[in-house]
């Protein structure tokens, strides 16, 4: 059984040889081939070859595209700053939509129209070329609080939701049908999970959640599964307040940072979501030794039960000593799933 066939044989409620390995990658992917990291986020062969060199030395069952949140509103016109060797990070003081009027003349932007969407979608292709059908090939979208935020700035659509909740639902819809475009790309170049990031939801609370957050979460993983795609929901950061709400979502794997024990998610989710993390990724990762590593993955295998998959709460950080990540390696293969 391959990569691919693990990861599907998990997401589809069968058993698999052994538990999927799936951390995110992005800044550690690019220090493996020895490039800035500008240069990942900047040319989709570089990125390419980053994935793939850290799926063959470590063993994981997937590759993915995702390098960043600015992709989106960088196409759309927004002020986004670059940076040699770090990640592409939108200017929230002189974001596209501080004047919030000129929502009603934007238009959503081609993913492939040579922007830097369609430099993750001729990743996806790339990808497809390389990998064939060994491991699963993962693509990336944002989620539609995080590129409110994005287009609007943090701070103002926060206000938002208070000030001007039409604004809001007007916003997400322009986010929704973006994405959706977008991830519609991805698909059709290869993309069999995609990866819905939506950090910005992990900072409202129940009640704007449901009202303004959820249901635009729904109908983007609806859409996307209708396209024949999985779907990855990764929310960073406390999603403890909201997390019975995710798991109506019906998402084929959600990712839980490592503020929430995987045993609330699973009490919350039921037995039948699949459940992806969540060990501390700097704390433990990072600054701790392939024991504790095994130590710590154990337990969260222990509090989610069969329906897991093994990764951090987010992204692996650069600098992880390589006998760390080896021990999730180690630990998945050394365990049945289901």
């Amino acid at each position: 059984m391959n990569g691919r066939q693990c990861i599907l044989a998990v997401l589809e409620g069968g058993e698999a040889d052994c538990l999927p390995l799936m951390p995110i990658t992005m800044m550690f992917a690019a220090d493996q081939i020895g490039v800035p990291y500008g240069q990942y986020t900047a040319d989709y062969r570089t990125l390419v070859e980053a994935q793939l060199a850290t799926a063959e030395r470590f063993d994981f069952d997937y590759v993915s595209c995702i390098s960043d949140p600015a992709r989106e509103a960088a196409d759309c016109g927004a002020a986004v700053q670059f940076f040699p060797d770090q990640p592409p990070a939108v200017d929230e003081v002189n974001s596209l939509l501080a004047d919030k009027t000129r929502l009603t003349g934007l238009k959503t932007p081609d993913p492939l129209g040579g922007g830097r969407m369609h430099d993750r979608v001729r990743a996806a292709v790339l990808l497809r070329e390389r990998v064939g059908g060994e491991k699963l090939i993962e693509g990336w979208i944002e989620g539609p609080c995080a590129e409110a935020a994005d287009l609007r700035g943090i701070n103002r659509l926060m206000t938002d939701f208070f000030d001007d909740p039409g604004f809001v639902r007007d916003l997400m819809e322009f986010c929704l049908e973006m994405e959706l475009r977008f991830a519609k790309a991805q698909v059709e170049a290869g993309v069999e999970l995609m990866g819905i990031g939506d950090a910005a939801a992990s900072l409202v609370g129940p009640q704007i959640y449901h009202e303004f957050v959820l249901p635009y979460e729904r109908r983007m993983v609806e859409a996307v599964q209708a396209m024949g795609a999985r779907v990855r929901l990764h929310i960073c950061g406390n999603i403890g307040r909201i997390v019975e709400a995710i798991g109506t979502l019906g998402c084929d794997l959600v990712d839980v940072d490592f503020m929430v024990p995987l045993a609330r998610c699973r009490e919350a989710m039921g037995p039948a979501q699949v459940l992806a993390g969540n060990i501390d990724p700097v704390q433990v990762l990072r600054g701790g030794t392939p024991e504790s590593v095994a130590e710590a993955l154990a337990e969260c295998r222990r509090q989610a039960g069969p329906r897991y998959i093994v990764a951090a709460g987010c992204e692996i950080p650069r600098d992880t000593p390589e006998a760390n990540v080896r021990a999730m390696c180690d630990f998945a293969r050394q365990n049945r799933a289901g």
